[in-house]
């Protein structure tokens, strides 16, 4: 006789089938949590999003919910087109996990990366001033009054100049992948600041 958990697994792998060809084994392969693991973060995503994409506005209000005391839609919006690896304005369950699965257990080579990825939003392989400042501004907005109290306009630009001075090596202007890598691995407080970024993942 079918047990309920036969059936909730085999009810998954069929959805998974219809929405993502590649199924749970490849996607096991392919990230670094086991099927058990992906049956429950499938079943969490489904739950949220039944259709089996998420669209940009619905990521801001799942979002919105964790960040109350600050206003979370630009960072969101950033985190958003950073997992929407394909550009086409909607995150699959696939690019969804692919995210997670780097940022809770990936190596610093490849969270960094994909911090990288997140900081560079016109993806044309390099991170400027500007963008950093955008990153760096929607943070501190979503953290809210409640964590910054004292908050002054200019802080977060003091904030992008101090890092901006330690990764440009070759004072270019822009900071490269590189650079970026090398920068944060050399520097304590700055990798500090980037895992707490990535923690408001």
């Amino acid at each position: 006789m079918e047990t309920l958990q036969d059936a909730v697994k085999q009810d998954l792998e069929m959805t998974m089938v219809c929405h993502r060809p590649e199924g749970l084994d490849q996607l096991e392969a392919q990230t670094n949590f086991s099927k058990q693991e992906l049956q429950i973060l499938y079943r969490g995503f489904k739950n949220e999003c039944p259709s089996g994409v998420v669209n940009e506005e619905t990521f801001k209000h799942i979002y919105a919910q964790f960040f109350p005391h600050g206003d979370a839609s630009m960072y969101a919006h950033y985190l958003f087109n950073a997992f929407d690896t394909t550009n086409n304005g909607s995150i699959k369950f696939k690019d969804f996990v692919m995210g997670l699965s780097i940022l809770l257990r990936g190596t610093l080579r490849e969270k960094l990366e994909w911090t990288f990825h997140l900081y560079d939003i016109n993806r044309d392989g390099y991170i400027n001033r500007e963008e950093m400042t955008e990153i760096v501004r929607a943070i501190y907005d979503m953290m809210g009054k409640y964590t910054y109290p004292a908050l002054k306009g200019d802080v977060p630009q003091q904030h992008v100049d101090a890092f901006f001075q330690k990764m440009d090596k070759n004072k270019d202007g822009v900071v490269t992948l590189e650079e970026f890598v090398i920068a944060c691995q050399e520097d304590e407080t700055m990798m500090r600041s980037m895992q707490l970024f990535e923690n408001v993942m």
